[in-house]
């Protein structure tokens, strides 16, 4: 059955709305909402001053589109759920460069309406490429994600970095499968990924001095994996030496896990993503450290003479 089709017979009492936070996705924009045009009822696509054609080809496409100035994700997720303030409808956190495959479209089209009142969120699986390379080893994808739930009942954490939708309420899962296939630029990968380890810096500093700390407690759900993913990170990789657990965390994922099966494209992506930017956070977490030592410096006020990120700008 084609994504065209699996509309049909989706109960009125599972209206869903999609959310897409957007800045220069012109290339992405397009694809990703017809991933979802056959069921969603509504797609909602907030805008953080797009300089190319996002904001046209989304209002082209049918879609609502918001403007409101990038903070981080949380703050910019949250902000469009209040917007949204449709207690009926389910919300799908759908990233731009995603796409909806056929398999999870239909299952989205045939068994949300059915589901329990006692279920408010589903996971899905997520699956990426990189380079036009899907990437299948290294022990990396599919990971397990919560990205749809009825709305009242979910929201984003409020963490400058690695933030997932929380759930009150029981979540199921479907099997279908996002694709992330990013079309942009090793550049651009680059440049975003820097400014992610900057992101990662203000968490980890966060929780060690509690400055964050009432962002940092929201949590997610007890059985969720990205629960097990968290905890394996804070308790084990961030007490292992800096610099060398980025080194041993790529060996484990390229060698032990068979990254390098994915191929030239997909070493790359390990390299990269496994260990380079790995080793980029623990450089910048040694930066802020050394400022503020060297110049007593409390963590926030460093953070912002070393990053330029200003910890509070997130309401």
């Amino acid at each position: 059955m084609s994504s065209e089709n699996i509309g049909i017979g989706r109960s009125g009492s599972s209206r869903l709305t999609v959310l897409i936070l957007t800045k220069d996705e012109e290339l992405h924009i397009s694809r990703c909402i017809k991933s979802v045009k056959a069921i969603a009822d509504r797609v909602c696509v907030v805008d953080s001053g797009s300089n190319d054609e996002t904001v046209a080809i989304a209002k082209a496409l049918g879609a609502e589109v918001w403007e409101k100035s990038w903070v981080n994700y949380a703050s910019q997720f949250n902000w469009a759920l209040r917007r949204i303030a449709d207690p009926g409808t389910w919300v799908l956190r759908l990233d731009a460069d995603e796409v909806v495959s056929a398999e999870l479209a239909r299952e989205v089209g045939i068994h949300l309406g059915s589901l329990s009142r006692a279920v408010c969120g589903v996971r899905v699986r997520r699956r990426m490429a990189f380079l036009g390379r899907p990437i299948r080893y290294g022990g990396v994808f599919p990971i397990r994600v919560t990205r749809l739930f009825r709305w009242g009942h979910g929201w984003c954490e409020k963490r400058w970095m690695d933030e997932h939708i929380v759930v009150e309420g029981d979540v199921v899962e479907f099997r279908g499968e996002l694709l992330d296939d990013n079309r942009k630029s090793l550049t651009w990968w680059i440049e975003k990924h820097n400014a992610y380890a900057s992101r990662e810096v203000v968490d980890i500093l966060g929780r060690e001095h509690g400055f964050l700390r009432e962002d940092m407690a929201s949590g997610i759900q007890f059985r969720d994996p990205a629960r097990t993913k968290r905890w394996m990170k804070e308790r084990v990789y961030l007490r292992l030496p800096v610099g060398a657990r980025a080194f041993l965390y790529f060996a484990y994922r390229y060698v032990l896990r068979f990254g390098f099966l994915d191929g030239q494209k997909g070493a790359a992506f390990h390299f990269f993503q496994g260990f380079w930017y790995r080793y980029l956070v623990d450089m910048k977490l040694l930066e802020v450290k050394w400022c503020m030592r060297s110049q007593g410096m409390e963590p926030e006020h460093a953070i912002r003479h070393v990053l330029g990120i200003d910890v509070y700008a997130a309401p």
